[in-house]
């Protein structure tokens, strides 16, 4: 009897949708992950707590569709509209603000298509359509890309590959993508994150072309899944992850990350 209640245990433990006391599993974005702050900051959680946070990195979209399904028990990603909206839906409960940084256009360090100085990112982005100059999308459905695509719409311009020939969507995380821009001498819209993390390696001379408008502000979310649509899942465990993360300790944290320059890659706003 003994051993058929741990053959049945251990087969639980192989579903997708069960988790177990004492391990996180967290969906979140590359750029989290590529800019190095889940080594410096996991660490600190699980010496406080005891709890192991598995990481699954991937684009917002998929992170989200992991925890719709059930196979993660929270994420971290920076799509807030398409957050809130899941969490009114149901799927996602105990939704926190909880950092910031921004996007950047970056390119060829000529900048062929003139888009320093505009005067929005908009305008940045209808500068790039007249130019027909070559521009790397994720096309991942991330949030870089979400926000990608809302600066085309706003432009009145959706690039389409098969007719755009200037428009490259590579469908790969934004490390990756960063350095196919970098190869081809393309334009390409980053997380500052990452790009700050990458910016010194050889592969990646990329310029900073333009920044600062309100329309890049990238916000990073965290919430758990609902237990009542996924009964398996860790919540007590998301839940002490997202109270250390929106705590004093855990905001300071993010605070004082900081790249092998000493630039600070995230901003703090959980409130």
């Amino acid at each position: 009897m003994r051993i058929a209640v741990l053959r049945v245990l251990f087969l639980l433990l192989l579903l997708p949708g069960f988790s177990h006391a004492g391990v996180l599993r967290l969906a979140s974005t590359t750029s989290t992950q590529n800019s190095g702050l889940f080594e410096d900051l996991l660490p600190r959680f699980t010496e406080k707590t005891g709890i192991t946070v598995r990481v699954i990195a991937v684009g917002t979209g998929a992170a989200l569709e992991l925890g719709k399904k059930g196979d993660v028990d929270l994420v971290l990603v920076h799509s807030r509209e398409d957050e809130l909206a899941m969490a009114a839906e149901g799927w996602f409960v105990d939704r926190r603000d909880v950092m910031y940084n921004d996007f950047v256009i970056l390119g060829p360090g000529a900048d062929p298509a003139g888009i320093r100085g505009e005067s929005s990112a908009v305008a940045a982005m209808s500068a790039l359509v007249r130019a027909g100059a070559g521009f790397v999308s994720r096309g991942d459905d991330s949030g870089t890309h979400k926000k990608e695509l809302k600066l085309w719409a706003a432009a009145g311009h959706r690039p389409d590959p098969r007719v755009d020939r200037w428009y490259l969507s590579v469908g790969q995380g934004m490390a990756k993508s960063l350095r196919i821009a970098a190869e081809k001498g393309a334009y390409i819209l980053s997380d500052r994150g990452t790009w700050m993390s990458l910016k010194d390696q050889e592969t990646l001379g990329l310029a900073l072309l333009f920044a600062g408008d309100a329309e890049l502000f990238n916000q990073y979310g965290v919430m758990a899944v609902n237990p009542h649509r996924h009964p398996r899942v860790n919540h007590a465990d998301a839940l002490t992850f997202i109270n250390w993360f929106v705590s004093p300790e855990g905001q300071a944290a993010v605070g004082a990350f900081q790249d092998k320059n000493g630039t600070v890659l995230f901003t703090p706003n959980a409130r």
